[in-house]
């Protein structure tokens, strides 16, 4: 018998695609918040961020991989329905 494991972001992108996978699929970042990742990168990419600066920025890489795999799962769904 094969178990599959799931991690908690596979769980939480797995309850936010089966809420409606249309929404997820359309969901973008804020203008503010998108500015404010860019800012991040591109400080990380000049080596200039602050322990907190860190941190955030690897708040945003955890919530982009949610949506994406978020999105990956609505986009199966509607597949399935299709």
């Amino acid at each position: 018998m094969i178990i599959q494991s799931l991690n908690i972001y596979d769980e939480l992108a797995e309850l936010l695609a089966s809420m409606d996978s249309d929404k997820v699929l359309r969901f973008h970042a804020s203008k503010p918040a998108q500015e404010r990742l860019e800012e991040l990168l591109e400080k990380n990419k000049e080596g200039e961020l602050n322990p907190s600066e860190v941190q955030e920025l690897e708040k945003y890489m955890v919530v982009e991989h949610i949506v994406r795999l978020a999105k990956a799962r609505a986009r199966q769904r509607l597949a399935a329905v299709a």
